[in-house]
């Protein structure tokens, strides 16, 4: 098996593990469990916590004592047992601690992976530029791979979709034991590196020039916009079958696998970034994938399963530039306005700015917000039928008072039902994004210069 399929095949279980409840997970946690939207959004801040330290961490310990693969082997079979274990947690704490731990688990293999397939192809004398990309697309085929077996399997709203995560992080541990070339460490820190060196540090100093202050600012802020989007798509597609018209519908029974046709867009899009930097800029380009932002969360709030089902698809699309534009673009400008002393650390400041501060601050404050602001109480059949666009003798709805536990006396119920108010949800997040478009149109000054190559 040549060194270019081993990694290929790596890739793709990488990100299968994740994809497999990543986009679902809500479903289980609101459909299933009932638990409230200010405790999931703590959940999806478990990967911003982790991301703060562990790639950090683990890539010290990779850099001085142990082998990357070896490293990358163990980390992933503790994220195996940590799934197991979540899947058989009963209460949102619980739920917390053993997601955080799986989290610390998972997050510095996305680092160590890259570095794997760096050192292999290095040695095999292989132009990284062409030969890494072909190998980590198929990294992104393993989430959608994962999305839609969670989807046909009916795991996507039950504690199944832990098991196939869990069960192919066993499979790429014991391939990654046979497979994989030894990646000894590197010893690229000097053995007297001071502690800021060593946890890259040095970086923050590029705070000090505004420019860079007010990107890595707005890169916190986007970092939030992508975990509105990972964390409430899926459930809110699934939720429209409490609506009697559309609770047979297409998009309810395969809401997952729509979904994924922001990861196959994801794909594309990443073919037109280096046009659209060469034509337009950095600037420019981020400036559209805000754009494209505000356009993803707008389609969804107007979008249905019916007349309005080319929003929701459009809104998929939509996705691949708002998330490509956004990362790629800005990890080539970190590339090219920092000197290669602290290129790295810089590099590393942009996924602490992003998928670390970004994702604890958008699942924190969005799960609050929703709870407080668009969470929908209903104590009676005539208010819920009226939401639901139905009547209160439709046998749809009453199965589904039913299915919550409650009961009807002269049409008053005994307990209260809670529905998300997706419609405004998604305004509220899509006047977010433009705001911050607008912010940084007007904030961040950067000239294109239009003769100069881009690296990629």
């Amino acid at each position: 098996m040549s060194i270019k399929l081993r990694l290929t095949i790596m890739n793709f279980l990488q990100f299968f593990v994740w994809g497999a409840w990543l986009i679902t997970i809500a479903n289980y946690w609101f459909g299933t469990k009932q638990w409230d939207g200010t405790q999931f959004g703590a959940i999806f801040s478990t990967m911003g916590i982790a991301s703060l330290f562990m790639p950090t961490l683990m890539g010290i310990i990779a850099d001085r004592w142990v082998n990357a693969e070896r490293l990358y082997i163990g980390l992933h079979f503790l994220y195996a047992v940590c799934l197991i274990y979540l899947a058989q947690v009963q209460d949102p704490g619980g739920f917390f601690n053993v997601m955080l731990l799986a989290m610390c688990c998972y997050m510095p293999t996305l680092a160590l992976s890259n570095s794997i397939a760096y050192t292999a192809l290095t040695q095999g004398n292989y132009d990284l530029i062409k030969a890494f990309p072909p190998i980590r697309v198929w990294g992104t085929v393993g989430f959608i791979a994962a999305m839609w077996i969670t989807n046909l399997t009916g795991s996507k709203a039950t504690e199944g979709q832990f098991y196939i995560a869990a069960g192919g992080s066993v499979l790429l541990s014991v391939y990654s034991f046979f497979n994989l070339p030894k990646c000894p460490p590197q010893h690229h820190l000097k053995e007297n590196a001071s502690l800021a060196q060593m946890l890259g540090l040095e970086a923050f100093k590029l705070f000090g020039n505004f420019k860079m202050a007010m990107f890595f600012i707005f890169s916190m802020f986007l970092g939030a916009a992508l975990q509105l989007t990972n964390a409430y798509g899926d459930v809110f597609l699934d939720e429209f079958k409490f609506f009697p018209k559309w609770a047979d519908s297409f998009v309810v029974e395969y809401s997952t696998i729509i979904m994924s046709i922001s990861q196959i867009s994801e794909t594309l899009f990443i073919l037109a970034i280096p046009f659209f930097l060469k034509r337009f800029g950095i600037k420019q380009v981020m400036l559209i994938a805000m754009v494209a932002w505000v356009l993803r969360f707008a389609l969804f709030a107007y979008g249905d399963p019916s007349a309005g089902l080319w929003m929701i698809i459009l809104s998929c699309i939509v996705y691949g530039m708002a998330f490509d534009f956004f990362n790629i673009s800005g990890s080539l400008f970190v590339e090219t306005t920092t000197n290669n002393q602290i290129r790295s650390s810089a590099q590393g400041l942009f996924m602490m700015m992003t998928n670390g501060f970004g994702a604890v601050l958008g699942s924190r404050v969005s799960g609050w917000v929703i709870d407080k602001y668009y969470t929908l109480s209903f104590n009676d059949t005539s208010s819920l039928a009226g939401f639901l666009d139905t009547t209160p003798d439709n046998q749809s709805l009453l199965n589904f008072i039913g299915s919550r536990g409650v009961e009807i006396t002269n049409g008053v119920f005994d307990k209260v039902i809670h529905l998300k108010d997706w419609q405004h949800i998604w305004i509220a997040f899509a006047l977010y994004t433009l705001v911050v478009a607008i912010l940084f149109a007007i904030l961040f000054r950067h000239k294109h210069q239009a003769d100069t190559p881009v690296k990629h």
